[in-house]
């Protein structure tokens, strides 16, 4: 099956300089539900030839996932939309309980110019929820700081033993004012 193509740097610019800091963090394992808003980070992970992405049904594997990447000497990242936090909850406890680092990238939905009404809800209570599981969470709505906030989260994550989770703009991805 051949692969979707990468988009490209204009239409996600952020996502380049991100996939560089989790090079330097020596991110082994990236996963995910396919989302548009990181199309083109999930884009460079696949491609990337030291990283194994793993694709995901649910949400809360991702959760798991990192945790086992955690027990098995790796680091990871998890990339979901917005809509999928609501799916993790439960997991994140085990995260908090047994303070495995979870760095976690959110794209979010219901938020500038949403088209679809049924992602408002969670796009709307993403933070909030994702608090009360007791996870960091720092929201970027610039582009250029896009890079930096991911660099700090991971620092954070991987030094401190804690849930980050770096909340991006749905200004800043492929869905922002469409569907």
């Amino acid at each position: 099956m051949a692969k979707a193509p990468i988009p490209t740097r204009k239409q996600q610019p952020w996502a380049d300089p991100v996939h560089g800091v989790l090079r330097d963090f020596d991110i082994r394992q990236m996963a995910y539900v396919p989302d548009g808003g990181h199309a083109r980070l999930i884009g460079l992970c696949l491609a990337d030839p030291k990283m194994r992405s793993v694709l995901l049904t649910t949400e809360e594997e991702g959760v798991a996932q990192m945790a086992g990447a955690w027990l098995g000497g790796q680091r990871g990242v998890f990339l979901t939309q917005s809509g999928g936090v609501g799916n993790c909850i439960n997991m994140l406890s085990v995260i908090q309980e047994c303070r495995i680092p979870l760095l976690a990238l959110v794209s979010m939905r219901g938020q500038w110019g949403e088209t679809f009404p049924w992602q408002v809800p969670m796009g709307q209570g993403t933070q909030a929820a994702l608090e009360a599981a007791n996870v960091i969470v720092k929201h970027v709505d610039e582009a250029d700081q896009v890079a930096e906030t991911v660099r700090a989260a991971a620092a954070m994550a991987f030094n401190t033993s804690r849930a980050v989770a770096v909340v991006v703009s749905q200004r800043l991805t492929e869905t922002g004012g469409r569907g």
